[in-house]
């Protein structure tokens, strides 16, 4: 069950650990808080602090690769001054093409350290999402990767650039001293690098604290990807926030990383723990269950970087003698839901789990900096909860035409306020980026950002997260929470995952609850109506999915979130191989299974739900 509240006397049980990290915490205060946006301090600048104090430590380890401090650090230097030898300046960015591979991480250095940013594009996105990625950045010039060349060449054509040789190769060897063979229309980017010095580039105009360092993407999940800013700040906060104060990190840790670099929580998060530690990032190209404990014995990682479902693949695993035969202790990420959050961290033996709340975009962040349970943490950033209009991103304005903070304990839209030091560096879409601000909210000339979440204290100003905007829907006059009603499936123990969503039905009012499920065993043998008598024991009647998909598979994006549009869209509709679809229909006991007459009547609203 999730915890309900966090009170000072929890607190208190937790300060002996508090006081035992309060040298990192006050290192990590400095960074947090560094509010000077004309700043030198930067990606490119702690990079090369921990060259000089952890020169000889691994920074970067992959497959048979160990890259030391030093080393990464020269060859991020070499790629700054080719980047410079063609032409790039401060200001200007490149579009980056790549698995996770060290590549990638020198490549967004070598451009950090000269003031350039790199737009990370989602390796998964091909044709016209792709193409609108990178002409949205308007990038000088596109690192490419050897692995993703197909997808990059059937657009390529289409792309607004404007240097004379815009992309650049890189082959898909395991080693750096070996370039391979760069194909027609493409510098072979390794090659070129080599032949440039590995010093500390020196410039007249370096990089600011607030410029741009990297271009993460929205998932696009409701159109197309929109292009957030990230500045070096976000990389200083992670550093001081995530690395210092929630995990302590030391030059022996090393830090278990199977997620996409192109995702905030990889690159900024993880990332920025492993630099303030002096730490080693371990990379894996993609996520994998049955790899994750061999991989993290073989590296011997203290640490894992963590989003959205991985946790529960783990989870579903056959369990086994050697589920704590390792070094891990700490986790960091999001998305850990409550219903499995106290199972994960037994089985595997887990002391610290750094639940974090944040977005790409945002100007707000949260930490589970006291190591409780089933929360995302506090924020020291200036935040309200507000009430907001059901199913939408919109808050409710009162006869002044002002905002309302929610009562204690209920559910409220998360706003950020926007000033000096919490900046919103929003999109580059100035449309998009206005879209999400809130004028005017409290007293005239306020501006706060809307995170589109809904989350609620649990006491002692940690929050805990509810929904996102648009995942609750009304049925029968009630609100359900489609976050609530997966994590009481989950706790049925006969399901793998389950996803759920409000459908329309012709002739009714609101959306009918629908689940999509992965069972435990065979799908062909799933007893939907156990289930269902599980769910009239713990729901109440509104709450209960009118209808359920048994599948054999979700489908998911690349940073292990569920594709629910499109499983939206595809409603109660039948005709999807290896799925059955139940539906509970009026007058009737129990689910049963839907035919294409059931189909049609329900469609012709013959069916009074």
């Amino acid at each position: 069950m999730s915890q309900d509240n966090v009170t000072a006397l929890d607190i208190a049980r937790r300060l002996p650990g508090v006081f035992r990290r309060l040298p990192s915490i006050a290192r990590g205060l400095y960074y947090y808080a560094v509010p000077n946006e004309h700043s030198e301090l930067t990606l490119g600048t702690l990079i090369e602090r921990n060259a000089e104090k952890f020169g000889n430590r691994p920074a970067v380890l992959f497959e048979d690769r160990s890259i030391t401090w030093s080393e990464f650090n020269g060859w991020a230097n070499r790629i700054a001054h080719f980047l410079q030898g063609q032409g790039l300046t401060k200001g200007d960015a490149i579009a980056v093409f790549l698995e996770n591979r060290p590549e990638l991480l020198a490549v967004v250095a070598g451009a950090a350290k000269l003031g350039v940013a790199c737009a990370m594009l989602n390796t998964s996105q091909k044709g016209k999402v792709l193409k609108h990625s990178i002409n949205l950045v308007k990038p000088k010039m596109v690192v490419v990767g050897e692995e993703l060349l197909e997808s990059f060449d059937n657009i390529k054509t289409d792309l607004n650039t404007s240097h004379a040789t815009p992309f650049l190769f890189l082959a898909d060897i395991n080693t750096t001293n070996a370039f391979g063979d760069a194909p027609g229309g493409y510098v072979n980017m390794a090659e070129e690098v080599s032949a440039f010095r590995s010093d500390n580039p020196m410039l007249s105009n370096p990089p600011r604290m607030g410029d741009t360092a990297i271009y993460l993407f929205t998932s696009g999940t409701t159109g197309l990807p929109k292009a957030a800013p990230g500045s070096h700040r976000k990389f200083v906060m992670a550093y001081g926030g995530f690395g210092l104060m929630s995990l302590a990190m030391e030059p022996e840790d090393v830090l278990y990383c199977p997620l996409p670099l192109y995702h905030g929580t990889a690159l900024l998060v993880c990332w920025g723990s492993v630099l303030a530690g002096g730490s080693a990032m371990a990379l894996r190209r993609k996520f994998s269950a049955r790899a994750f404990w061999d991989d993290v014995r073989r590296y011997h990682a203290t640490t894992f970087g963590y989003v959205g479902e991985l946790c529960r693949y783990l989870l579903n695993q056959p369990a086994s003698d050697q589920d704590r035969n390792h070094s891990l202790t700490k986790m960091i990420g999001n998305g850990l839901r409550p219903s499995i959050w106290q199972e994960f961290k037994e089985r595997f033996g887990i002391e610290t789990v750094a639940e974090l709340y944040a977005s790409s975009e945002g100007n707000i962040g949260f930490s589970n900096f006291f190591n409780m349970d089933n929360t995302v943490g506090f924020s020291t950033a200036p935040y309200k909860l507000v009430k907001f209009h059901e199913g939408t991103r919109d808050p409710i304005r009162n006869k002044k035409g002002f905002l309302e903070e929610v009562a204690k304990g209920e559910p409220g839209l998360l706003i950020g306020e926007i000033t000096r030091k919490w900046s919103f560096e929003g999109y580059t879409q100035k449309d998009a980026t206005e879209q999400s601000i809130l004028r005017n909210a409290f007293k005239n000339g306020d501006a706060w950002f809307n995170t589109g979440d809904v989350l609620k204290e649990i006491g002692c100003r940690h929050l805990q997260f509810v929904d996102r905007m648009g995942d609750t829907f009304r049925w029968k006059g009630e609100n359900v929470s489609t976050n609530e009603v997966e994590n009481i499936i989950d706790g049925s123990g006969m399901v793998e995952e389950a996803i759920v969503y409000g459908v329309s039905i012709p002739k009714t009012n609101g959306k009918a609850g629908m689940v999509t499920l992965v069972p435990h065993n065979d799908p062909r043998e799933f007893d939907v109506n156990k289930l269902l008598a599980y769910l009239q024991a713990n729901l109440p009647p509104y709450a209960i999915p009118v209808f359920v998909r048994v599948t054999h598979a979700i489908e998911k994006t690349g940073t292990f979130k569920y594709r629910k549009v499109d499983i939206q869209k595809a409603g109660y509709s039948l005709g999807h191989e290896f799925e059955e679809v139940f539906a509970r229909l009026p007058g009737k006991d129990g689910y049963r299974r839907l035919t294409p007459g059931m189909v049609a009547d329900i469609d012709a609203g013959r069916m009074n739900f």
